[in-house]
């Protein structure tokens, strides 16, 4: 066997490479072609803009819900307050 390569099989595989290539950027073209048509871009606005309609009301019921839950922290609080004052004062009766 030679060590070179048969100059008929180089040209066959450059051929096949060339047409391998050829035939990928066909398809990368199409496949742009197809991410940025009107129609494509306008499904994914309207996506978009739905998950961020969602999004929106997610946080604003959130932004509530962490509202209510400082208001009864504080609630808690102030009532837990109280009752240590009440216990302390007990303490303080009973232990003269």
């Amino acid at each position: 066997m030679s060590s070179t390569a048969d100059p008929s099989r180089l040209e066959a595989a450059a051929h096949r490479l060339k047409s391998a290539l050829a035939a990928l950027e066909t398809a990368v073209a199409r496949r742009i072609e197809g991410d940025l048509s009107p129609d494509a871009l306008t499904l994914q606005l309207n996506a978009a803009q739905a998950d961020r309609t969602r999004l929106a009301e997610e946080l604003d019921q959130s932004a509530e819900r962490i509202a209510a839950l400082e208001a009864a922290n504080r609630d808690v609080a102030a009532r837990l307050d109280q009752t240590m004052d009440a216990i302390r004062s007990v303490l303080a009766t009973h232990q003269l």
